[in-house]
């Protein structure tokens, strides 16, 4: 088959590297036009993009998949098959009934919990002790396409949404790996219809929601310090500047102390009183300095008593 591959972030570079690895032909790429980042705001190309052309192959960088031009240069691609991937732009019906076998996608989550843009934070944040890859036959709406294959994983807790990044990343070029072996044969229109009862919503992540709220509970403020790691990384305020927490669990203890009070402060981790329970902050990063643990954290400086806005 000839296959087109439209993906942008690190995300999505398993699932390129298994379609460029395959007996299949990689036809072409869609990826998000180059964008600012970095200090210095330079025009930057994705993950995707730099892979593409260091495998050769011809690039495609539309802002929207809507304009005739965008749509008759992905026709001339002729793909068989078109693989989705984090790939930032909705397509339109008529880019879905383009290829042969259709359009499919390698989804984070096991749907039809959590659609939308930010399963994996979303999974942790709810506390659920399980999510996946889901490989699914795309349609118009939101994640809603039938499903060729689910794939789960355990959700650990001291599992961060990073960590889980990159093993799910790699589950899902797996699966799609299987899927793609099932083609031309069969397997590409069939799949489970998912049950829209069952459906949840993973909203994008926003810097505001990652401010700790001190009143709700440690085992809440803990599962949010790993949902935002890497971004956009849980925080609060500490003598009107923001300290961030890489990492931290929860003690069985009660804290009869003003709400983000630090009550205690050892090599072992600085104990924050919640609104149930006490959180102990395994790694932080103060103002202007790099992630340091506990132990360096408390060398030399006296926490007991300081309180966290």
């Amino acid at each position: 088959m000839n296959i087109v591959f439209a993906g942008t972030p690190d995300f999505a570079l398993p699932c390129l590297e298994t379609i460029a690895a395959s007996d299949h032909r990689l036809g072409g790429v869609l990826t998000q036009p180059d964008r600012p980042a970095g200090r210095g705001r330079q025009l930057a190309a994705s993950p995707v993009k730099q892979r593409a052309l260091e495998l050769g192959v011809p690039v495609q960088q539309p802002e929207s998949l809507k304009d005739d031009a965008a749509f008759d240069a992905l026709a001339a691609l002729q793909p068989d098959l078109m693989v989705v991937v984090a790939y930032g732009l909705l397509l339109p019906r008529r880019v879905l009934a383009l290829p042969h076998h259709g359009c499919i996608n390698v989804h984070a989550s096991l749907l039809p919990r959590w659609r939308g843009a930010a399963p994996i934070a979303r999974a942790i944040l709810a506390g659920d002790d399980e999510t996946g890859v889901t490989v699914m036959q795309m349609q118009a709406g939101l994640d809603t396409g039938p499903m060729l294959a689910r794939w789960p994983v355990a959700i650990g807790s001291q599992t961060t949404a990073g960590g889980l990044h990159d093993q799910l990343a790699d589950l899902g070029a797996r699966a799609l790996d299987e899927v793609i072996e099932q083609l031309p044969e069969g397997l590409a229109g069939d799949g489970d219809v998912q049950d829209d009862e069952h459906a949840t919503y993973a909203r994008r992540l926003d810097k505001a929601e990652a401010a700790i709220d001190w009143s709700q509970d440690a085992e809440h403020i803990a599962r949010a310090v790993r949902a935002f790691a890497p971004w956009p990384v849980a925080h609060a305020v500490l003598d009107d500047k923001p300290v961030r927490f890489w990492r931290a669990q929860t003690l069985n203890t009660f804290a009869d102390s003003a709400l983000g009070t630090v009550i205690a402060a050892s090599p072992e981790g600085i104990d924050i009183a919640t609104g149930d329970g006490v959180l102990r902050v395994l790694e932080l990063q103060l103002p202007g300095k790099r992630r340091m643990d506990a132990a360096a954290a408390v060398n030399g400086r006296d926490w007991v008593g300081q309180r966290f806005g």
